[in-house]
């Protein structure tokens, strides 16, 4: 049983109750300091035969999981996100500093947000958006400070339901299967919410012309392996912000990603996510369009 389909059933448990559920249900499974969000094994403890801390420590023995609780009875409940757990997050936040729904609707209408497993309303009133991981692609957690946007991928972890942080809230289960889940790509996703524009010299200041194109085409063009998509994304954004065409945007790209090694079928799935990107408008809800039939509610806010 996945974290997304057992969540629902636990969330209004006893802490205690609802960690040795989940472990029972497949779901590894660690505690936490009591309101808080830090893991409270140490490498040292209680762990003497294998001497992993922290999320290393999540496992879904029912015997192991009754005695931490026993012994921390109102510890929160942390689930080590990626292909051990099955799941990976995209975490919304929402705080004084920043709010993340709006990053998260244009990226949404971008292309960039499949369909999820299931939603989580966070402490802090964001949300926690579940979707599979891919087994065949491991994908490392980070963040895009400036969208207010994480991503919890593998050497990463969750709090979940009904796990509780002082002074904010507590993590509450909201809703299921948004259409068809599929797992989500966080490295598009991050570009797209964190750019991180190369080099000065290639910023275009008034009208695009055909000089600029072939400047952003060589520069894509000496992309080393693992950068290569990343560029081409980027500069299919810059000249679609300058008002190229899809069409000329595919002239203009498509053979310095040929020469890079891109495949024809990624170079045409990269230039239109860019193209979509950059014409994405942002919007006042979070979620509309192509949404669950039943409405995501979030404090003040309604995914629909």
């Amino acid at each position: 049983m996945s974290v997304a389909s057992v969540i629902s059933s636990v969330s209004d448990l006893p802490l205690p109750q609802a960690a040795v559920l989940l472990a029972s249900a497949g779901v590894p499974v660690f505690p936490c300091v009591p309101g808080a969000k830090n893991p409270l094994l140490k490498p040292d403890e209680e762990n003497p035969e294998t001497q992993l801390g922290g999320f290393h420590a999540a496992t879904t023995d029912a015997r192991q999981v009754a005695a931490w609780w026993r012994r921390w009875p109102s510890a929160n409940i942390g689930v080590p996100t990626g292909a051990v757990s099955g799941v990976v997050v995209v975490d919304v936040d929402r705080k004084p500093g920043g709010d993340g729904f709006a990053a998260f609707e244009r990226a949404r209408r971008a292309g960039l947000v499949p369909g999820w497993l299931a939603v989580v309303r966070s402490a802090s009133g964001g949300a926690h958006f579940y979707f599979p991981a891919d087994p065949d692609r491991p994908q490392r957690s980070w963040q895009a400070a400036k969208a207010h946007v994480d991503f919890r991928g593998d050497r990463g972890y969750i709090i979940v339901p009904p796990s509780a942080v002082t002074g904010s809230g507590a993590y509450e289960f909201v809703a299921g299967a948004d259409r068809a889940p599929a797992p989500v790509d966080a490295a598009r996703l991050r570009y797209f919410l964190d750019p991180r524009p190369d080099p000065a010299p290639h910023r275009m200041r008034g009208p695009i012309c055909s000089e600029d194109a072939a400047r952003l085409a060589a520069w894509v063009g000496l992309r080393a392996e693992g950068e290569r998509n990343r560029g081409l994304f980027w500069a299919s954004c810059r000249l679609a912000e300058a008002g190229l065409s899809l069409s000329e945007l595919v002239d203009a790209l498509a053979p310095a990603g040929e020469r890079v090694g891109l495949a024809p079928r990624e170079i045409e799935t990269t230039i239109r996510s860019a193209y979509r990107a950059a014409h994405a408008q942002p919007a006042s809800v979070a979620v509309r369009g192509d949404a669950p039939q039943r409405p995501v509610r979030l404090t003040g806010q309604v995914l629909s």
